[in-house]
């Protein structure tokens, strides 16, 4: 018997040999878990790592500013663009003709005129191609260099009279030819409203940021 069997103890139960067994204690599975998990988060921190260098190398912020929306400008305009120059009634010459039957409108209109300012040129009655044949208030004729110029000076003094240029035409002055439907130029209070409105700069109103 050997001197590791148990007194009392034989057969089946009898340990032979003179070396005790080893005796391994049990794996820890926190210990395991806690392992993985500290593997995880450096693999993650790798991760982020290298996505952030590769962002800084490729420009990521720049096309993130690209793609950011405008800020509006402060006010409640978006933009004021100073208004064009606008000749002075006195820079201006009209010719004053009278295309219908009734007799002194063209004096009394040159005479209106005269005193808003304007330089009268020559006054009488209208030639043939537009005698009687004005059916509105009255034409407004001018080179075409003032269209936007001159033209929109002298309609505010009669605003609904039709605007034409003739691109042969020599000078600077402008033919306002009295009509059938002429009863008199625009108030002069309507007038220097209409005239202060073309020497306004525009604005136009920010009601939100989409409108930028």
């Amino acid at each position: 018997m050997s001197m590791l069997t148990p007194p009392g103890m034989g057969g089946k139960y009898r340990i032979t040999g003179d070396k005790f067994p080893r005796m391994r204690p049990r794996r820890r599975r926190g210990r395991l878990v806690f392992g993985l998990m500290a593997v995880v988060a450096v693999l993650a921190l790798i991760g982020w790592g290298t996505w952030q260098l590769i962002d800084v190398f490729t420009g990521g912020n720049k096309a993130s500013a690209a793609n950011a929306e405008p800020d509006c400008p402060t006010g409640t305009a978006a933009s004021a663009s100073p208004a064009a120059a606008v000749p002075r009634p006195a820079s201006i010459t009209v010719n004053i003709y009278n295309a219908t039957t009734r007799t002194g409108l063209a004096k009394s209109t040159a005479d209106e005129l005269k005193k808003r300012g304007f330089k009268i040129g020559e006054v009488g009655n209208a030639p043939s191609q537009f005698d009687q044949k004005i059916k509105g208030t009255g034409v407004l004729l001018g080179p075409v260099s003032a269209r936007n110029s001159t033209l929109p000076v002298l309609a505010t003094q009669l605003g609904d009279a039709e605007r034409r240029t003739d691109t042969g035409r020599k000078g600077t002055a402008l033919d306002l030819i009295i009509g059938t439907a002429f009863r008199g130029l625009a108030t002069p209070a309507d007038a220097e409203k209409a005239l202060a409105a073309l020497t306004t700069p525009k604005t136009a109103p920010v009601t939100s940021k989409n409108d930028c």
